[in-house]
């Protein structure tokens, strides 16, 4: 997000940016990541606008196959590496401190912000002109970067996802911990070498809700699926006849039918890729772990028997935590956060391009409003009606609207909405919010009672 903030500003300003990074490169915490680590989006808009990343291309094999390439880390690392060396600094505008710590404003000068090398211990200072910009609010975490919440008893043989690659001796079982994008990577690497999905055991809190992948296409655009989702809410009477719309509809997908989800984390998957994790048989679902013993593992609602010789491998770190929101422009600070639902990188760079184009923070702040990322099945509703407000929002302005309509980060067309059938719109998406109010409230209801 720091990144694409950067780059966007760095275009349309005259501004001068110093970059402080904790990591030795640029990259974030794809610097951390598992070496397998592929995006779940399209490569052609992830990176920053100034600069493609991939080569537009689709895969032609493998179960991506059909739809455009996801970057691997090592290209995403690459990628990155060149935006700061050849896009950044070159300008002459931009100053790069890794491998540094931010330490905050000077108690007497608050103008001043203060970091030093973690490497040579040498202090710095910076005196702001304009703003402190905060692109670690998000707190993305991967599993290399924190020990399991959870307890793991002597001899137990536990991993990062980091060290898969790395294994020298076959173990007996393998056992997945987490059921987000990490862990269907786990899986899927697993299965993709050859593992027996017999020899897999993948202990799940949650299911979730996945979106198919091939409705993430660059050149999308977002008026079929939104139709799509006002029809499903239209004929909606509960929440669950909600999701079964949207199931049927494709927009949705689950790993077991006979399974409800109860998460949604924005998370894509390619039908193939579905295909091949419904071929694991063993999943438990009795919630998260709390300890893993050599013959035992308690889980929240049970205690269910260890294989002897299992390789456990971790994959429960939040990588998309859901944050309180803050306001994104707070006078003399900045605090990047997701102002498109669920896509980073891209708020980053829209809320870079609002800095640069508009006077005043309640204006900016209105055109990027935060939204917190979703995690539960239920926080789909919220999902859909920030995007539903966004567009009607963002479209009440010609000026950003061809911004957008230019940004290749935004990777879907925008619907093109006259001032008439905005009006329209309006009273339309209003009667939505309120059908679906109506549906959470039946839910919170039955829950009350229940």
């Amino acid at each position: 997000m720091g990144m694409a903030f950067a780059d966007t500003l760095i275009a349309e300003t005259d501004a001068t940016v110093a970059i402080v990074d904790r990591y030795d490169q640029p990259g974030g915490h794809w610097t951390v990541a598992y070496p397998f680590v592929r995006l779940h989006q399209p490569s052609a808009y992830y990176g920053v606008n100034s600069r493609e990343l991939g080569s537009g291309t689709v895969d032609q094999d493998g179960w991506n196959a059909g739809l455009h390439e996801l970057a691997s880390a090592s290209e995403i690392l690459a990628y990155f590496d060149q935006v700061m060396r050849r896009t950044l600094l070159p300008t002459g505008r931009v100053s790069y401190f890794p491998k540094s710590f931010y330490d905050g404003p000077d108690p007497q000068r608050p103008d001043v912000q203060r970091f030093h090398s973690i490497v040579s211990g040498a202090g710095f200072e910076v005196t702001v002109k304009r703003r402190t910009v905060d692109a670690t609010y998000m707190n993305v975490t991967v599993p290399a970067m924190e020990p399991p919440k959870y307890d793991v008893a002597p001899g137990v043989h536990l991993i990062t996802p980091n060290q898969l690659p790395a294994l020298q001796d076959r173990p007996y079982h393998y056992t997945v911990v987490g059921a987000g994008k990490t862990g269907i990577d786990a899986c899927l690497w697993l299965l993709s070498r050859g593992t027996d999905p017999s020899d897999i055991t993948w202990i799940m809190p949650r299911d979730s809700w996945l979106i198919d992948r091939s409705h993430t296409q660059p050149g999308d655009s977002y008026l079929e699926r939104e139709t799509a989702r006002r029809e499903a809410v239209a004929g909606a009477h509960t929440v669950q006849e909600l999701f079964a719309r949207l199931e049927d509809s494709g927009l949705l997908l689950r790993l077991s039918p006979d399974v409800a989800p109860t998460a949604y984390r924005c998370a894509t998957v390619a039908r193939a890729e579905l295909d091949q994790l419904r071929r694991i048989g063993d999943i438990v679902r009795h919630g998260r772990v709390r300890r893993i013993e050599e013959n035992t593992i308690e889980l929240d609602q049970a205690a269910i028997p260890a294989q002897a010789g299992t390789l456990y491998i971790d994959c429960t770190a939040d990588g998309l935590e859901r944050r309180p929101t803050v306001p994104v422009f707070d006078q003399a600070r900045i605090t990047l956060q997701a102002v498109v639902p669920c896509q980073q990188v891209v708020s980053a760079a829209l809320t870079a391009h609002v800095e640069a184009s508009y006077a005043d923070d309640d204006t900016k702040n209105a055109l990027c409003a935060p939204s917190q990322h979703p995690d539960s099945a239920l926080d789909w509703i919220q999902y859909f009606g920030d995007i539903q407000e966004r567009i009607v929002r963002w479209t009440a302005d010609p000026a950003l609207v061809e911004w957008l309509s230019t940004c290749r980060l935004m990777g879907r067309r925008l619907p093109e909405i006259s001032p008439e059938q905005r009006t329209s719109l309006l009273p339309m998406f209003q009667t939505q919010k309120l059908k679906l109010e109506r549906l959470l409230h039946q839910t919170n209801v039955a829950a009350a009672v229940n």
